[in-house]
């Protein structure tokens, strides 16, 4: 396939594509978790606040380049950003640039991994020096959700 015909996976008049808000939902969880701002994070690649928005949000598409240099600085490897794919994206290079396959406001949201309350959590446990008190946390938590659990 010619590369001037070669399909891609930019964004669309009707939102951003799957991956390019998978990605930024990715970034603006892991500098929730580690407490930077927009602003600060941009300042570290020399972008302004609204250019880290607009990754975060999907509008714009983040270079390889530039992934490689969040990862450094977000003390994560490349490929955190694209763990936890949501079941949309299987076969998504065979099938979602063919048909423009676009995610809606409701399906960038994040849910529950973009919460306050989750960050907030997150944020606490990683607080936690102690690796034996951070399990102790773990099985505290798991046993709290096992006994609020729904019959």
């Amino acid at each position: 396939m010619d590369i001037a015909t070669k399909p891609t996976m930019r964004r669309t008049k009707d939102g951003p594509s799957l991956i390019d808000g998978h990605v930024g939902l990715r970034l603006r969880a892991r500098r929730n978790v580690l407490g930077l701002s927009q602003k600060d994070l941009g300042e570290t690649v020399g972008l302004t606040f609204q250019q880290i928005q607009k990754y975060e949000q999907g509008a714009n598409r983040i270079s390889s380049g530039r992934l490689y240099e969040f990862s450094h600085i977000l003390g994560v490897p490349v490929d955190f950003f694209y763990e936890d794919l949501p079941d949309q994206l299987v076969g998504y290079t065979q099938r979602g640039v063919q048909s423009n396959v676009t995610l809606s406001a409701d399906q960038l949201d994040g849910g529950i991994m973009n919460s306050r309350a989750t960050i907030d959590l997150v944020r606490v446990f990683y607080s936690i020096d102690d690796e034996m008190v951070r399990q102790r946390f773990m099985d505290l938590m798991r046993e709290a959700a096992r006994i609020c659990e729904k019959p």
